[in-house]
């Protein structure tokens, strides 16, 4: 029982210490050494803090800057692409319509051609006919007279040979070519 009361006293003359207790001279001697070390910081360490925050700012700026002016940059240089991209297909449009306009008018001119020259080939063969017909019949017209003198001959029985003879004999078959 000794013991029990002896605790008894002494958590009683002690004083309760826990997180929630409030002692002076703690506290005191906290705020004392806090304002202390801020002082010390402020005229040490603040300086050098706020040096280095300021320089990481302005760093932070001109990089902001930089990607501004990287961005109208890109931005220029695509307008700029896009401009020479057009072009470029504009001027590629033009080189194939010229194709396609000179293709066109060089078939048109090779067809002329060849149906000039087709003309001309028939020209030529209908030449060629007529002139092959007109020595056929200067030819068979030759072989008439020369028969109907060589069967007069034999009717009449004689030979008939002069330029007089022929010359009757031809008018009467030019007689006979124009009636048909």
């Amino acid at each position: 029982m000794l013991s029990l009361a002896l605790a008894l006293t002494q958590e009683h003359a002690a004083p309760a210490r826990g997180p929630l207790t409030v002692e002076f001279g703690l506290m005191f001697w906290t705020v004392l050494v806090f304002l202390v070390l801020l002082l010390v910081l402020r005229k040490f360490a603040w300086p050098a803090l706020l040096g280095a925050v300021e320089a990481r700012e302005r760093a932070l700026e001109e990089q902001l800057a930089e990607a501004e002016r990287n961005r109208a940059e890109a931005a220029a240089l695509l307008a700029q692409h896009q401009k020479l991209v057009a072009d470029a297909r504009a001027s590629a449009h033009a080189v194939l319509a010229e194709a396609r306009e000179a293709a066109d008018k060089e078939r048109a001119l090779a067809m002329e051609k060849t149906r000039q020259e087709q003309e001309e080939l028939l020209e030529r063969a209908r030449r060629d006919i007529g002139a092959e017909r007109d020595r056929a019949v200067v030819e068979l017209r030759r072989e008439a007279v020369d028969l109907s003198l060589a069967a007069a001959s034999k009717l009449i029985g004689e030979r008939l040979d002069s330029d007089t003879d022929r010359k009757i004999v031809q008018e009467y078959l030019a007689a006979v070519d124009t009636r048909h």
